[in-house]
């Protein structure tokens, strides 16, 4: 049997009296790719808020590589996620915002191909720009360099394919197709199945996860 790297099992979510998730189920065995796909409202954000520990579920359990969700040290080391948007930390500019990534995780930033990722993300002519400066588009191509840069053995990404354009995707969904091919683990939601097969993951839909024969 093939080991976790996440397990979800009957979680429910409601805002007041609207339920948004009802006994949902997923696996995701280590090394795997899925996409969650869906409608917008029907819970996929609210799903990696609650696998990344950044919302409490009503009721169900989650467990991450075997343990509960953002309860170690050791969770934050393994798990890259851009489900919330990152703290940007006032007067450090992109390319200091990259190194202090490498930095936290024992990197050297010249080694880790900070300069490199830049350019590979189309921003290294924003590299001493600040992010708050930076337009959507950019901001999201800097945070999926940071999110990739660092060591990690799990993405959770939400709708990483948002405000790139064709380029910028088949980019990204190469990025991500090497990443599992070394072995990492990836769960992200998107509206874009091509770039879901382009990445490498295999696809379940919201509904899918709601009934009793889910994964």
């Amino acid at each position: 049997m093939d080991q976790s790297a996440i397990e979800v099992r009957d979680l429910s979510v409601s805002y007041g009296s609207t339920p948004v998730l009802v006994g949902v189920r997923l696996s995701v065995p280590v090394g795997a790719g899925v996409c969650v796909t869906g409608e917008n409202g029907i819970g996929k954000s609210t799903l990696l808020r609650c696998i990344t520990s950044l919302q409490r579920a009503d009721a169900g359990e989650i467990e991450v590589f075997g343990g509960p969700p953002g309860s170690t040290p050791e969770f934050w080391r393994a798990v890259v996620t851009t489900v919330e948007p990152p703290t940007w930390y006032p007067g450090l500019t992109a390319r200091e915002h990259a190194e202090l990534v490498c930095r936290a995780h024992g990197l050297d930033p010249a080694a880790a191909g900070v300069d490199e990722a830049l350019e590979r993300f189309g921003i290294a002519g924003h590299a001493d720009a600040i992010p708050p400066s930076l337009s959507s588009g950019q901001k999201q191509r800097l945070t999926l360099a940071l999110a990739l840069l660092r060591p990690s053995r799990l993405l959770i990404l939400d709708e990483p394919e948002q405000r790139l354009d064709p380029e910028g995707r088949a980019m990204v969904a190469g990025l991500l197709g090497d990443y599992l091919a070394d072995g990492g683990t990836v769960l992200m939601a998107s509206h874009d199945d091509a770039f879901a097969a382009a990445a490498g993951t295999g696809t379940v839909s919201m509904a899918e996860l709601h009934a009793a024969d889910a994964q």
